[in-house]
């Protein structure tokens, strides 16, 4: 028998994992209340059959999923596993967080266009995914703010230095979600941060922008998220789901991310702000993607950032097609530095040192002979104290590292000459000017000299207005999406660089000139800060259109992006200076006026995801894990995923190959509208549409087209035009249109 052998097998000690158990809904025994009471009891019983005397259950899961998470020894998933009702089981997985001026960049005014329009985002509720909240901040004073809207179901909880009396009409909600963490064994910092919604960070955490692995992206810190939730929808009302902690690994469980987006869709948000990733994984594996996909199905726009691992091709994080997913760009303000040279030669460059200082008449330090001297990998305190350093970093990758080299050699401050580095507000700990290398020849010629000195540096200038902007930001993940190239992500960019973000008040920020430095706001750079731009459009677009799906949000926000910069120029990219393309910048950067009346919009609902995973060849596990249902339909004669943006792969050995698209249009304005199809088109590629001329005849009317695109075997590796589609209403329905060749 193999029953005693297993009761034998099962009274020696087991090492325990948590999982995430998706289970057929339908299976519920009608005996139980609910399928929390039947989830309890699948672990009960299984913790009962391999004589397990812990309690290992989590969550239950209701929106994003039906199943639950609990720590399971191999026993009790193998018990688990021969259900009837179960679907998949996904192994625990950790995320790191991704880590003002930008509303006047946006074009956003109090007196005309989707501010007023849209009420400023009023009775709309965004639900953000981060690291928690501070309350006190000015970015959550709910003054002016309407009542909380009757349908909101959520709450907020009590905690560590938090309660519930601390929510208002602008935080309607927050909780927090640590199970996960805890039963991996990771523990949350005690002295950094709280046992409840209160942020750790004041808002949210900051971490290296270039960090690779699943992560909350570059510098969360929503407490600019609700400071776009503020910003750009200053009567959205904000709700914050806690799952990113300060930890020993300041990582974030599956288990809990999945936790509060369950919770978020209970509670009844309509716009879902995720500043995180977990991996990049077929869809079937992705718990972020499938839980997004639930909350798509109800009507609920979600907006991922893009993630931090750029310039590298390929890194986008968080690609589904039913998920918004946004780019980092850079804003038309620079932080500025001025240097004067003793032989009367003057220099402007960027600085981000937080002190008003001024250093005169100071000698100048080059180590010319010596590469480590003068690249600042290892400097004399004897011969650089009190000086200012000269750094030629043209052939060096860690600029922070250079920095801290100077700084412990007692330099008064440094000249960097760098063209693709960039250092992070928190790394000034001395002043320091960055410079193109274009200026290095004068600088180092001179500061050889025995007698070269510093005549002045001044610090710190706020210019606007200043360009090209927006800029691709050098650290922003970009396409190909790595688990569906043939469509194209980014969706979007927004500002993403150095954004002012609230912090928390009562903990040193950074250290300069030896002082550690207290702030309520600080300049933060990720995609997890252009996520939320796009989350507060996405909630003024949603206040004007309250019966559109998340996709024609989508749609409104992807075709009337701008394409240009501030400089009447292309996009360019922030790593190396040369146009980008929309494998980084998507459709384009936000632009939220455009947004309020598209004209026309392609729309998406849930069958046509459905035929899109079908489409990917998922066998009948892989596609009741993600769609959570037993049954669906996959049809054989379809039509493309109905997207605003178009992506084409061609081999280079073939010459002239075609490939064609079929889209839908709906008309969203005005009925009796003709559209023109205008195409934007370099060498090397051959398009055409068909028809080329489309009448709407009434509102909602919709009508499809036929795009063909053609490739010569000579074209670039990577091309792009676009698509307009223009009325006499001015109207512009603008699409990327992308080839990759190989």
């Amino acid at each position: 028998m193999l029953l005693p052998a297993f009761i034998v097998a099962s009274t020696q000690p087991q090492m325990s994992q948590t999982y995430i158990i998706h289970m057929d809904h339908s299976s519920k025994p009608d005996h139980f209340s609910d399928h929390e009471s039947w989830h309890q009891h699948t672990v009960n019983s299984v913790s009962l059959t391999c004589r397990e005397d812990k309690e290992p259950f989590l969550y239950s899961y209701t929106h994003v999923m039906h199943g639950f998470s609990a720590k399971l020894t191999p026993c009790q998933l193998t018990e688990v596993e021969k259900s009837p009702a179960h679907v998949a089981t996904y192994k625990e997985s950790f995320g790191k967080l991704f880590t003002t001026h930008s509303p006047e960049f946006l074009g956003l005014k109090r007196s005309s266009g989707i501010w007023p329009t849209a009420s400023y985002g009023k009775d709309v509720i965004i639900g953000v995914i981060d690291t928690g909240i501070w309350p006190e901040s000015e970015s959550f004073s709910d003054k002016g703010m309407s009542k909380v809207p009757a349908r909101w179901k959520g709450k907020c909880e009590n905690g560590t230095a938090f309660i519930p009396s601390l929510c208002n009409k602008k935080l309607i909600g927050a909780r927090s979600f640590s199970k996960g963490l805890q039963a991996a064994g990771i523990n949350i910092s005690t002295e950094y941060d709280f046992d409840s919604a209160r942020d750790f960070m004041g808002h949210g955490t900051h971490t290296s922008s270039t960090a690779a692995g699943s992560y909350v992206f570059g510098a969360s810190h929503f407490g600019y998220a609700k400071g776009a939730a503020r910003g750009i929808a200053p009567s959205a009302h904000v709700a914050m789901y806690k799952v990113l902690w300060s930890s020993d690994t300041f990582a974030s469980a599956a288990t809990d991310i999945l936790a509060g987006m369950d919770q978020a869709i209970s509670d009844g948000v309509d716009i879902m702000s995720i500043s995180l990733g977990l991996g990049q994984t077929p869809y079937y594996e992705d718990v972020i993607a499938i839980a997004s996909l639930s909350a798509i199905e109800k009507g609920i726009v979600v907006v991922c950032a893009a993630g931090n691992e750029g310039p590298s091709s390929s890194s986008i994080y968080n690609g589904a097609p039913w998920i918004m997913t946004v780019g980092a760009g850079t804003i038309d303000r620079s932080y500025l530095a001025t240097l004067e040279l003793g032989n009367g030669l003057k220099f402007e460059g960027t600085s981000y040192f937080p002190q008003r200082v001024s250093i005169t008449n100071t000698l100048l330090y080059f180590g010319r002979d010596d590469p480590k001297k003068s690249g600042c990998v290892s400097l004399s305190r004897t011969e650089v104290m009190e000086k200012v350093v000269v750094c030629d970093t043209t052939n060096l990758t860690d600029l922070y590292g250079q920095m801290e080299v100077v700084s412990n050699a007692g330099a008064y401050g440094a000249i960097f000459l760098t063209e693709s580095l960039f250092l992070d507000p928190e790394d000034y700990s001395i002043p320091g000017i960055l410079l193109p290398t274009r200026y290095g020849n004068e600088i180092m010629e001179y500061a050889w000299r025995n007698t070269s000195i510093v005549k002045s540096m001044q610090f710190v200038s706020t210019k606007t207005g200043s360009g090209p902007a927006p800029e691709v930001a050098y650290f922003s993940s970009r396409g190909p999406d790595p688990i569906s190239p043939h469509i194209l992500k980014p969706d979007i960019l927004a500002p993403g660089v150095d954004v002012l973000a609230a912090v928390r008040p009562d903990v040193p920020f950074m250290d300069a000139g030896g002082y550690d430095l207290l702030t309520d706001y600080a300049l933060y750079s990720g995609t997890s800060m252009a996520a939320p731009h796009v989350a507060g459009v996405a909630a003024l677009v949603k206040a004007v259109h309250r019966d559109w799906s998340p996709a024609a949000i989508r749609s409104a926000i992807m075709t009337t992006a701008t394409k240009g910069d501030n400089k009447l120029g292309t996009i360019h990219d922030q790593w190396n200076g040369l146009t980008a393309t929309p494998l980084g910048f998507g459709a384009g950067h936000v632009n939220p006026n455009g947004a309020m009346d598209p004209g026309l919009i392609y729309d998406l609902d849930t069958q046509d995801y459905i035929q899109f995973l079908c489409d990917l060849g998922y066998n009948e596990t892989q596609m009741g894990a993600v769609i959570r249902r037993s049954r669906w339909g996959c049809h054989i004669n379809h039509t493309d995923l109905n997207y605003p943006s178009f992506i084409a792969s061609f081999n280079q050995t073939t010459s002239l190959s075609e490939k064609q698209f079929t889209r839908t249009l709906t008309n969203v304005g005005v009925p009796g509208s003709t559209y023109w199809a205008s195409l934007e088109i370099p060498s090397g590629m051959i398009v055409s549409v068909e028809p080329n001329t489309i009448k709407f005849a009434s509102k909602y009317q919709k009508q499809k087209f036929v795009l063909s695109i053609k490739v010569d075997k000579n074209a670039p590796k990577v091309n792009y035009g676009y698509l307009k589609w223009i009325d006499d209403n001015n109207h512009t329905v603008s699409s990327p249109i992308v080839v990759t060749s190989y």
